[in-house]
């Protein structure tokens, strides 16, 4: 069977999207499924270029008892677009970006809250502060995300 290919994506890639990579990354293991996914994050700029996920994501996923995925952050690039099946952004910002790197591809871009009942952005705790909500917007997503992924095989 092949395997789904998902890349989260935020601005920085060092909160939210390192953040999704690594509560989907526990979700797909929780259920015996990781050898259906590759599972990746990247940035759609480069402030944070190099940089391990903020200690924020770091503290919140510890806190919740999910392994941290070792990442550092990189950039978006066209090529993703061709390789993965999803590319999921947190929030219109992230999307608009997202859309202008990919280009041809730019039909695959979706928002991680978009596949649930209530979709929404997804705030930035690097401005927020607040990971805990983070935390609960990207779960709340990753499982409906996952759902979806497993209704259409």
């Amino acid at each position: 069977m092949k395997k789904t290919k998902v890349l989260f994506v935020c601005h920085g890639n060092i909160c939210r999207s390192t953040m999704a990579e690594s509560v989907f990354t526990h979700m797909v293991r929780e259920r015996g499924l990781a050898e259906l996914f590759e599972i990746s994050s990247a940035a759609t700029h480069t402030d944070e270029i190099g940089n391990p996920p903020h200690r924020g994501t770091q503290a919140k996923l510890r806190e919740v008892g999910i392994p941290l995925v070792p990442h550092r952050a990189r950039l978006l690039t066209r090529s993703d677009g061709a390789y993965y099946d999803y590319i999921i952004g947190m929030d219109g910002e992230n999307a608009r970006h997202m859309r202008r790197i990919l280009g041809d591809c730019r039909a695959k871009v979706c928002l991680l809250l978009d596949f649930t009942g209530a979709p929404r952005p997804i705030a930035d705790p690097w401005y927020t502060g607040n990971f805990d909500e983070t935390y609960d917007d990207v779960a709340e997503g990753c499982a409906a995300f996952l759902n979806h992924v497993l209704e259409e095989v």
